[in-house]
C-alpha cells in the first residue's frame, strides 16, 4: 500500500525593502558581520517556522542604505500578504523595514530592469548626529560647478574598468542615463543622482569620489577622469567616496505586456 502525501503549492512574494546599512556587511551573507538578507531570512524563520531564500535585485555593499531594494522569496505558508508583512516587520530590527509585500508568481528582480536610481548625499556643514550616517561630510571647500562638470563626464556609455572594485567582470561597459547634482534646502544637503540600468561594485562611489577630488583639490583635473575612462587605468589620486553616503533609491522595471 502506497501512502500519497499532498505537497503544498509554493507561492512567490515580491518585497520592497528599506534599510539603514550602517551596521551590516551589505546585502549578501557574510561570515564576519550580519547581512541584510540573512537578518530577513532568520527573522522570517523565527515567526513562521519556515526557512526561505531571498533573492535581491541589487547587492548593496557594507554601509550602503536603501529605500527601494526589490526582492522575491517563495514559501508554502497560507497567510494573507498583509498579515505576513505585519508579523515579519514586528520582529525585524528598526534598521530594516518591509515597505510592501505582495504575491507575484511572474516577477523576477533581475529581469526587465529599466533603470536603477542611486542617491549620494554630501554635507558641507557638519551634520547633526541623527543624520551623519547618511552622508559624507566634506570639510574642505569645493566648487559645486566644477563638481557638476566632473560628473557630466560620466554621462553616456563608457568602459568603467577604472571605476569599480574587482576583476570579476569581462565587460565593464555601462551606460549612465543621467547624473545630476542638486541642493536640498530642507536637509541642508547636496545630492548626487545617478541613473542607469546596471552598475559595477563601488562604481557610483568612485564616480563621486573622483568628481569631488577634481572640485576640491589642486593638481587633479577633469582630464584625469577622461583619461581613466579611456585607458581603464586606476588613477591613484581619484578616491572612493565612503559607503555611508550612498542610497539605493528606486528600481524601475519595464511593464509586462
Amino acid at each position: 500500500m502506497r501512502v500519497l502525501f499532498c505537497r503544498k503549492k509554493m507561492k512567490q512574494y515580491k518585497l520592497l525593502i528599506a534599510y539603514d546599512g550602517t551596521d551590516y556587511s551589505g546585502w549578501i551573507q557574510q561570515k564576519t558581520r550580519p547581512s541584510i538578507v540573512q537578518t530577513l531570512q532568520d527573522s522570517f524563520a523565527s515567526v513562521f517556522g519556515k526557512r526561505i531564500q531571498i533573492l535581491g535585485a541589487s547587492k548593496t555593499d557594507a554601509g550602503v542604505h536603501a529605500l527601494g531594494q526589490v526582492a522575491i522569496f517563495k514559501t508554502d505558508i497560507e497567510l494573507d500578504s498583509h498579515k505576513v508583512r505585519w508579523a515579519w516587520n514586528n520582529v525585524l530590527p528598526s534598521s530594516i523595514l518591509i515597505r510592501s509585500l505582495e504575491a507575484d508568481d511572474q516577477f523576477h528582480p533581475h529581469y526587465r530592469v529599466k533603470q536603477k536610481i542611486y542617491y549620494y548625499h554630501l554635507f558641507v556643514d557638519r551634520p547633526l548626529p541623527f543624520v551623519t550616517r547618511y552622508g559624507q561630510y566634506v570639510s574642505r571647500p569645493f566648487d559645486p560647478q566644477q563638481f557638476q562638470n566632473a560628473l557630466d563626464i560620466f554621462a553616456g556609455t563608457h568602459d568603467f574598468s577604472a571605476f569599480y572594485t574587482g576583476n570579476d567582470r569581462e565587460d565593464a561597459v555601462r551606460t549612465i542615463d543621467a547624473v545630476r547634482f542638486e541642493y536640498i534646502p530642507r536637509y541642508n544637503v547636496y545630492r548626487v543622482v545617478v541613473i542607469g540600468e546596471r552598475f559595477l561594485r563601488h562604481m557610483v562611489r568612485r564616480m563621486v569620489g573622483a568628481a569631488l577630488a577634481v572640485a576640491s583639490r589642486e593638481g587633479i583635473t577633469h582630464a584625469d577622469i577622461r583619461d581613466a575612462l579611456q585607458t581603464g587605468g586606476m588613477h591613484s589620486k581619484l578616491p572612493t567616496a565612503p559607503a555611508r553616503g550612498l542610497l539605493l533609491r528606486k528600481i524601475i522595471y519595464e511593464e509586462i505586456k
